[in-house]
């Protein structure tokens, strides 16, 4: 279906599904040959999810995208981490072990061992 169409079943406008899309919070699109992007029941499905959890713990698309990232990229989380353990929202500092893992794989990523991070949406 088309974008009109899927905005008026998710309560929402057009602009806000363009948004959410660039920010990540859609499943990637299939190849199509078609300009426009075909709205299927699976990306109503991730879109109707992401509404949920932004009302549920009241945060915008923007910071749900970031929590996705967060969750995606071992050195965006182990940065997280530490904020965490400095602010004293985390009670107890990373083991030496879990240092040496999250070396391990800011190491591993820089190297291309692992496959690169996505790219961020700007």
């Amino acid at each position: 279906m088309r974008i009109t169409e899927a905005a008026k079943l998710l309560g929402t406008t057009p602009r806000m599904l363009r948004y959410r899309e660039k920010l990540g919070l859609l499943p990637r699109t299939r190849s199509s040959r078609t300009a426009q992007r075909q709205y299927d029941d699976r990306d109503l499905a991730a879109v109707k999810l992401a509404l949920e959890l932004e009302h549920r713990y009241d945060v915008t698309p923007a910071a749900l995208a970031f929590a996705l990232r967060a969750l995606a990229e071992p050195s965006v989380a182990a940065d997280l981490r530490n904020l965490g353990y400095r602010t004293g929202r985390l009670s107890s500092p990373p083991s030496p072990a879990e240092i040496d893992r999250e070396r391990a794989l800011r190491w591993l990523g820089r190297s291309g061992v692992l496959p690169p991070p996505p790219k961020r949406p700007r």
